[in-house]
């Protein structure tokens, strides 16, 4: 009996209420004011981490060639891809996570820092 009355009702029932359809789009719209801020913070945090990763990346070849040929590489030319590729880099990076163009220098202790440029 029951069953018969639940599908007596289902059959009766053509679709959503206006109600209901505005209840879902409110809430679909609470999710997104939520969500989005949270993935587009994320977005930088990865950016972030991602051209720290890179410096490091650079720095250990620096170190990698000063241990080899006893010296630190200079900034103009030996940092941005000379020396360092193919031996300490198979390829120097050129661009950082946001797209920029990367640029890396050298100081006098052989610290690399890398800066991005539009």
């Amino acid at each position: 009996f029951m069953l018969k009355s639940l599908k007596k009702k289902m059959k009766d029932q053509a679709g959503l209420t206006l109600i209901e359809l505005l209840v879902v789009i409110v809430i679909l719209g609470i999710i997104a004011a939520v969500a989005i801020p949270m993935v587009m913070s994320q977005r930088e945090t990865a950016e972030t981490n991602t051209d720290a990763q890179t410096e490091a990346i650079v720095q250990d070849a620096v170190n990698r060639y000063s241990t080899i040929v006893g010296t630190w590489p200079a900034t103009d030319g030996d940092v941005n891809g000379g020396l360092l590729v193919p031996d300490y880099l198979k390829e120097f990076p050129t661009e950082c996570a946001n797209g920029d163009t990367a640029a890396f220098a050298i100081n006098d202790d052989g610290i690399v820092t890398m800066s991005c440029t539009e």
